[in-house]
């Protein structure tokens, strides 16, 4: 038995309906799988804050240029600097290049100082490659964080409040071409501190890149024990021996310092804090030098380094 034409038109368009909607869908996944690097990826676990040693990374400078900060001399890092703050999952991977928007380095005009001194490139990488870290990791942010501004001015923020160099000075771990430092003892001042294990990368018997992590509020967590990842201990160029050293940079490289145009002093001390829930940015006046200061008077706010991008510049 024939259908009536009008019932033929209504079952004609319900299977096109569903041929579109099929499609659309697929075309949905499809635009996932891209923004994720060819596959789909969940929310992160939790955030990694991973700060360099310069003076273990800087050994490895082979030549000078005006955005190198190796290479400024008495101006060079002194103090564990940042990489960058990364969204991770429990079982050791991460997601990266979330989203296609693309970076806009306008955005973080305001924090070019703060991040010139406490997030510096410590290598000649093109000058697109600066702070590239957003591109990879921090478009995965969401929904703690959901733009480049936000992004930068959350990881300064947590890098002073949580601030592992002095928390080293005070328990007596100071840069030294000599001394060589108990790796658990470390490991059992940053615990102390801050109520939580952190993970530490050796290079060569030295300290060169320490992880504090935290639940997506901020509060200090231990990190994620991979596969492969001891706490306390990640060793992805092989195991931190019993006693590790933390190079002193400015008698440890070589190099010849550069002068850039752009003059490299001190910028100003920043105040990050939290105010209902939002995280702003207060700018005060740096505080006066003591004419008396050694050369062991390290602060929280000294220096940071920059991570490169993997996401052709993707935000």
């Amino acid at each position: 038995m024939s259908l009536p034409p009008f019932s033929s038109l209504l079952l004609l368009s319900l299977v096109l309906a569903i041929v579109a909607f099929v499609s659309s869908i697929e075309e949905f996944d499809l635009d996932l799988e891209l923004e994720g690097g060819g596959h789909k990826q969940r929310e992160f676990d939790y955030f990694a804050l991973a700060l360099q040693w310069p003076g273990t990374f800087c050994q490895r400078t082979q030549h000078c240029c005006s955005s190198n900060a190796c290479c400024r001399g008495s101006n060079a890092p002194t103090t564990f600097t940042i990489h960058g703050l990364w969204p991770d999952y429990n079982d050791g991977t991460w997601p990266a290049c979330c989203t296609k928007s693309n970076f806009d380095p306008r955005e973080i005009s305001t924090l070019s100082d703060a991040l010139e001194q406490y997030w510096p490139s410590l290598s000649c990488g093109k000058p697109s490659s600066c702070h590239g870290g957003k591109e990879k990791h921090g478009t995965c942010s969401s929904p703690v964080v959901w733009n480049e501004y936000d992004y930068f001015l959350t990881t300064l923020n947590v890098y002073f409040k949580y601030n592992v160099t002095k928390v080293l000075n005070e328990a007596g771990y100071v840069p030294s071409n000599s001394e060589k430092y108990p790796i658990g003892g470390i490991i059992s001042a940053i615990e102390n501190a801050f109520h939580a294990s952190p993970q530490i990368v050796c290079s060569k018997g030295a300290v060169e890149e320490l992880r504090l992590c935290f639940y997506k509020d901020f509060t200090p967590r231990d990190c994620a024990v991979g596969p492969d990842i001891k706490i306390g201990m990640v060793t992805s160029k092989g195991s931190c021996p019993k006693y590790v050293s933390l190079p002193d940079l400015a008698s440890s490289v070589g190099l010849h310092s550069i002068t850039s145009q752009k003059r490299h002093g001190p910028v100003n001390n920043h105040n990050f804090f939290h105010e209902n829930g939002a995280i702003t940015m207060e700018l005060v006046a740096p505080p006066v030098a003591d004419s008396k200061s050694n050369e062991g008077d390290n602060h929280a706010e000294d220096n940071g380094i920059i991570s490169q991008s993997e996401c052709n510049n993707q935000f």
